[in-house]
């Protein structure tokens, strides 16, 4: 399953890689024992660009249906199927094939409008209660327990595979009833239309899915399976789409063909990528897109080369400079690589995906003691926004640099319990007792051993 999760190739070979595949084999190995389940793998993706536009899409969807948004509840799932579906604790996935094979943003708006539409719906609640007496340790529950982080050794990495669980929980809660997608349909009209946006996008998202599978001759699609398309649910978007006509938004266009540039660059093979963008073609997705298929095909120059014209075009962008201090800590060029995400940071401040990516290029580079400070700063503030696994492993490094071996410790044992490795967590939690602990960290450390044991007590018994 490990080695499944690894032969995406979305990263570049490397020290880092081989981090990657130890953590996805620890992560992996505790999802498969929590779950006492045999189920395929899937893969999740972090990106900063990614993330923030589908958070610009949501946010004001969650708001006009009630719901609480938060930018931590969004997932990319490495998949290139049409394909989302939301869980438990308003956990929203989207798969890449739907990010990359819509035709514009009202189609992925329609989309994540539909999806919105259970939440508001209490869909999730109800298939939960169905499936009561199954056994269920889905990534989601997991997730919203906050037992799992991000998991990636490759912070860095614009598009790194993050961890993996297993699909067959998540088909069971994505298996909605008729009656609750053609309710899903009308929130999704009501959301759109009070976002200002039009329902043509679903319409058209629905007929995409349609047409895949006649072609196809098999319901092959999941999310054909899980939400079946009828010429009823298309007419009754039709009429809505003739009320609300879709306007394009020219930046949120600009921004979408950015995205899917990106994720093309980093998914498909490169063959595939110069394709669909031929050097004649000098539009910015094109240029972003072969840079970054140029820099799987470690043709590092010419990478570089279009990365500096995306620049000079637009030199406050951020995830620009990130894409080029990505090449450079992949090539050894940590000073150059801590320069370039530096700008990021700077430009995107809030961003915590950048502030793990600043920290670990500082880490590479022989910190000052000044820097060290720096650098626990930054990770910190990260850990407020998003709970990464490997955040609190590169914080660990930071404190026992500092010969903090109590915070040291400590920020080891959040790793290894996000990692599952519980025996390690309960031993680095007694280590850090040991080190005179402050105040407040013993509540932390006494927190933190209330959480191994509560898990320790839902770890389901060994059967024979």
């Amino acid at each position: 399953m490990v080695e499944k999760t690894y032969q995406l190739k979305v990263l570049t070979p490397g020290y880092w890689k081989r981090r990657l595949v130890q953590a996805l084999f620890l992560l992996s190995a505790f999802v498969l024992s929590a779950a006492n389940v045999r189920a395929e793998s899937i893969s999740l993706i972090a990106d900063e660009e990614t993330e923030s536009f589908l958070a610009e899409i949501l946010r004001p969807i969650y708001k006009a249906a009630g719901i609480r948004f938060n930018r931590n509840n969004v997932y990319i799932v490495n998949d290139n199927s049409l394909n989302a579906f939301v869980a438990d604790g308003n956990n929203m996935f989207v798969n890449t094939g739907t990010l990359m094979k819509a035709d514009n943003y009202n189609q992925l708006s329609g989309v994540l409008a539909h999806e919105t539409g259970h939440i508001q719906g209490g869909h999730i609640l109800r298939q939960k209660l169905k499936l009561r007496g199954l056994q269920q340790a889905s990534l989601v529950s997991l997730i919203a327990a906050g037992v799992l982080g991000a998991v990636s050794g490759r912070p860095d990495a614009g598009m790194a595979v993050m961890l993996g669980s297993q699909t067959s929980a998540l088909h069971n809660l994505t298996a909605y009833q008729m009656q609750e997608e053609r309710s899903a349909d009308e929130a999704a009209v009501n959301l759109l239309e009070k976002t200002g946006q039009s329902p043509a996008g679903l319409r058209d998202f629905m007929k995409k899915i349609q047409q895949q599978n006649m072609l196809s001759g098999i319901e092959e699609t999941p999310y054909f399976r899980t939400h079946p398309v009828t010429a009823e649910r298309i007419g009754f978007m039709s009429q809505k789409a003739k009320e609300h006509p879709f306007t394009p938004n020219a930046q949120r266009e600009k921004e979408f063909k950015m995205v899917q540039a990106k994720l093309t660059g980093f998914l498909a093979e490169p063959n595939e990528v110069f394709q669909k963008y031929p050097n004649k073609d000098n539009s910015a997705p094109a240029r972003y897109a072969r840079s970054i298929a140029l820099f799987r095909q470690l043709k590092i120059k010419e990478a570089e080369r279009l990365l500096n014209s995306l620049i000079a075009d637009e030199p406050e962008n951020p995830y620009f400079h990130e894409m080029k201090a990505q090449i450079y800590i992949e090539t050894g060029k940590i000073k150059p690589a801590k320069r370039e995400y530096q700008k990021a940071y700077e430009l995107r401040p809030g961003a915590a995906l950048f502030q793990i990516n600043l920290a670990q290029a500082m880490l590479e580079d022989e910190p000052s003691p000044r820097e060290v400070r720096q650098i626990i700063n930054l990770l910190n503030k990260s850990l407020i926004q998003k709970p990464d696994s490997y955040a609190w492993l590169m914080l660990a490094r930071a404190y026992g640099m500092q010969e903090d071996m109590a915070y040291s410790n400590y920020a080891s044992a959040e790793y290894s319990l996000r990692i599952g490795a519980l025996d390690t967590a309960e031993r680095q939690v007694k280590e850090a007792l040991k080190a005179n602990p402050t105040q407040s960290l013993r509540l932390k450390l006494e927190d933190l051993n209330k959480r191994l044991k509560s898990l320790r007590r839902e770890q389901p018994a060994e059967s024979f």
